[in-house]
């Protein structure tokens, strides 16, 4: 039985709470690792933080994703994790901000710091699965597509938010320079702030989107009961049986996110010393900090690129090539500020980026979602996500090598030459490119 068409308002409240759980991650996008070299960090080892958050992404979304495809209750079916997910995470961002006023010592602060990150993340993607997954079991696939673009904009608009917190928190005078080794206040009243939006737009959805009961889930998704001699498939399984579409996307995304991880962990160290005003190292310096700032700046642009990018994809009639143009042009935006030494033009670049982001957001899930039956959408999808997170485990792993064959001298044991991890960025985007043509559109 065809699932029912939704009006506009029913899948913007699906998806609503996304907004606030991405205001929560791009907060963690663009200052963990402001924190962490605020706290002390060395920049060959900044990378090896962002270990955590992606593989606290592979162990629990694939849970949650296996979990939730079996639980029923009166709550919903993925509506509890989403509520668990939420509910840690604000009591986390109340807390890393803080890791460097506890007076501890740089290796405890950095400890603590890493335990928080690593909660931090657990929660976020705990609660934001649930969204990706209520659009595939509750949307059919004539509308999956806009779905998924509202709430690519949800998630957009919430980045932009997250993003200028900072900045807007400096801007009416809040303190954005703090002493050494204790992260700024503009900074931890921003979370602060993340945190109260976050539980509000999850309160919100949870208030207006009713799940469907099991008889009615498997109606619409025409799937017919199990017959108790039927063999349960476990993950393994699963992914042994994976469609092809799967692994062809998985290859695409693999090169994409390795990008973006270079980009969240390089780009405040990189435009410190690149960008002429600042032309700084110094983690404590207010020119450091300001540079801080200006990288949620420059990453709230980004989410502004997305978001006008969006409206443009669907004009393009061939999908890969929609896809394969959006990672060309953000190549081009991430190797464009190796050579711009001024703070505003680095907005081009970061328009650009955006239209990468743009692609990675919407399509994947679009193109996976159409190719799977109801049945373990949650399990898939948690699955998918390892595509996600493995190439930023990966990246974050050889992120110091990278850095010490492409950067500049070491200063006063900091690492100079930041910037060109976003020339590599951009080259792990032109192969991601290649790799969209690879992708099969038929329905196996």
């Amino acid at each position: 039985m065809q699932k029912p068409t939704l009006s506009f308002w029913q899948m913007w409240n699906l998806s609503f709470g996304f907004f606030g759980v991405q205001i929560a991650y791009a907060l963690q996008s663009a200052n963990i690792s402001r924190i962490f070299a605020t706290l002390g960090a060395d920049p060959h080892t900044l990378s090896f933080f962002w270990v955590l958050p992606p593989l606290m992404g592979m162990i629990v979304q694939p849970i949650v994703g296996a979990m939730s495809d079996k639980t029923w209750c009166k709550w919903g079916r993925r509506k509890p994790y989403l509520y668990v997910g939420a509910l840690v995470a604000i009591i986390v961002m109340a807390l890393l901000p803080n890791a460097g006023s506890f007076h501890m010592t740089v290796k405890a602060a950095l400890a603590f710091g890493a335990i928080m990150l690593m909660l931090l993340d657990t929660s976020i993607n705990m609660a934001m699965q649930p969204f990706k997954m209520m659009v595939g079991d509750m949307v059919n696939e004539e509308q999956k597509t806009k779905a998924y673009s509202i709430q690519s904009l949800l998630c957009n608009a919430g980045s932009l938010i997250g993003f200028l917190f900072p900045y807007f928190f400096t801007w009416i005078g809040v303190q954005s320079v703090a002493p050494e080794g204790v992260v700024p206040d503009s900074v931890t009243w921003s979370f602060y702030a993340g945190a109260i939006i976050l539980i509000l737009c999850v309160l919100y959805t949870g208030a207006k989107v009713k799940e469907w009961n099991p008889e009615d889930y498997a109606k619409y998704n025409n799937i017919k009961a199990e017959s108790e001699s039927e063999p349960k498939e476990n993950l393994l399984t699963l992914l042994v049986k994976a469609p092809k579409a799967f692994w062809q996307i998985g290859l695409v995304q693999f090169f994409s996110w390795f990008a973006f991880l270079f980009m969240w962990t390089y780009t405040t160290g990189g435009i410190a010393e690149n960008v002429s005003i600042w032309n700084t190292i110094n983690t404590s310096s207010a020119e450091y900090q300001a540079a801080g700032d200006w990288t949620g700046v420059l990453f709230a642009v980004q989410a502004v690129g997305s978001i006008l990018w969006a409206m443009v994809l669907p004009m393009f009639k061939r999908v890969k090539m929609a896809y394969a143009s959006s990672l060309v042009l953000g190549a081009i935006g991430f190797i464009s500020t190796y050579f711009i030494h001024d703070q505003y033009m680095l907005f081009v670049s970061f328009l650009l980026i955006g239209c990468a982001w743009a692609a990675m957001l919407a399509m994947p899930f679009a193109l996976l979602t159409n190719s799977l039956s109801g049945k373990a959408m949650g399990s898939y999808l948690g699955l998918f996500n390892c595509t996600i997170c493995l190439p930023q485990i990966v990246a974050s792993l050889v992120g110091g090598l990278i850095l010490g064959v492409v950067g500049g001298e070491v200063v006063n044991g900091v690492q100079t030459g930041q910037i060109a991890m976003l020339v590599v960025a951009g080259v792990a985007l032109l192969f991601g490119a290649v790799a969209v043509f690879g992708i099969s559109t038929k329905r196996e």
